[in-house]
């Protein structure tokens, strides 16, 4: 590993102006940490990795490289980038035993983090390290949120997670609640009563997004958020018919692939798939097929209707009558997305959530109600790890400055 790891870092050209940094959400300073590691200084390198990005390891794991960093490199131009995801695997992978310090003295100041998916710990963790006494308040009776319950076991093991949990929230004294949803017995007013200064919410999406069509709550039926949660629970049968081609419908393709299935098809209303070049390769090189140009009309016991469609210029897409077809399978899985379930803007005063329920913050983090903070899917909607954590990084610090009174 380490021969091989060392010759993909020296092919990088250490650019003065690396695209490939600019081509990562985080701007993780990739020339800098190959630099190190090719002067055998792993811990320094390691050092400067987690100082930017907390979740370095997660990201390396799970990341669309091939659209960001590696997608940005020179040399990808005519050939085969730097495999800077690989590089950065084994520097995280190497350094995390090492941190091992304790917490930092408390500066007094309680705050809470509701929901602990990338954009949670990455405030729960910037946080701590400034003295904070942070909470985070977990619906689930594990963190990560949709790292643990969103992203299979074969992309992103869990051990990566345990171990980020004992070396960035126990071993920082940050406590977790779990299996409590915040505006069910305890309310935003309740953290406040009691002492919290801030309160962040990263409660993530949660709430499948549906097809609206006949027999969409049949007993064959499943979606795609709620069986990556526990794919183990659930009896399939050999056909599987995936409904949609994102990198979710991807994992869920993946999953049920491992599980037994032995014909999964994944239909797209589009004529190609949504999904990362790279998740479909490996969907393919499994046995997953792929039917392109269908919509689902009807979900039935036994299949699918679905009607064949074309896709103007302008992106519109026309339905051709008459020519539905019956597609067998023996169940159907939906993964068109999701959205937020709303329990906290429906019982919170002062937030404001848009037409698509999600909660409204401006650039910085800040709700329309002053000691409230947000970031993450709940106001973004369904995105990257990295894109979740770049911006809380930012709505970190808008909090710190919050608390300490110090100018927006």
């Amino acid at each position: 590993m380490a021969l091989h790891i060392l010759d993909e870092a020296n092919r990088c050209l250490e650019c003065k102006k690396p695209t490939c940094q600019k081509g990562c959400p985080i701007s993780t300073p990739i020339p800098q940490v190959i630099h190190l590691l090719k002067e055998n200084k792993l811990d320094e390198a390691g050092k400067m990795l987690f100082d930017n990005n907390p979740l370095t390891t997660i990201c390396s794991l799970v990341c669309n490289h091939e659209m960001q960093c590696e997608g940005h490199c020179i040399l990808g131009r005519k050939g085969a980038p730097v495999h800077f995801s690989a590089i950065e695997n084994y520097i995280s992978d190497a350094y995390a035993p090492k941190m091992v310090k304790g917490p930092v003295t408390s500066n007094g100041h309680k705050v809470a983090i509701i929901g602990s998916g990338p954009a949670g710990l990455t405030i729960a963790i910037i946080l701590a390290q400034y003295g904070y006494q942070v909470t985070i308040f977990e619906s689930k009776d594990k963190i990560g949120g949709v790292l643990r319950y969103g992203i299979p076991e074969f992309r992103l093991p869990k051990s990566v997670l345990d171990d980020l949990q004992y070396r960035h929230i126990e071993l920082k004294g940050i406590k977790v609640r779990p299996n409590i949803r915040i505006g069910d017995a305890v309310s935003i007013d309740d953290l406040f009563r009691d002492g919290y200064r801030a309160i962040f919410i990263g409660t993530g999406v949660w709430r499948p997004n549906t097809l609206k069509i006949k027999g969409e709550t049949f007993g064959n039926v499943h979606f795609a958020i709620n069986y990556l949660n526990n794919p183990s629970v659930y009896k399939l049968g050999d056909r599987v018919t995936i409904i949609g081609a994102g990198n979710a419908a991807m994992d869920v393709a993946r999953t049920v692939v491992r599980n037994g299935c032995r014909k999964v098809t994944c239909f797209s209303i589009e004529n190609k798939v949504a999904a990362s070049t790279y998740e479909y390769t490996y969907a393919q090189l499994e046995g997953v097929h792929f039917e392109y140009n269908f919509k689902p009309i009807e979900i039935l016991d036994d299949g699918v209707i679905f009607r064949k469609v074309v896709e103007s210029p302008d992106g519109t897409i026309r339905e051709i009558e008459g020519s539905d077809a019956f597609y067998p399978s023996d169940s159907v899985i939906i993964a068109i997305s999701q959205g937020p379930r709303n329990v906290i803007a429906a019982t919170t005063t002062g937030l404001r959530s848009n037409e698509r329920g999600l909660l409204i913050a401006d650039e910085f983090g800040n709700t329309d109600r002053e000691g409230i903070f947000a970031s993450g899917d709940v106001v973004n909607g369904a995105r990257t790890v990295v894109e979740a954590v770049a911006h809380s990084k930012v709505v970190a610090e808008t909090m710190h400055r919050y608390i300490q009174g110090l100018a927006k």
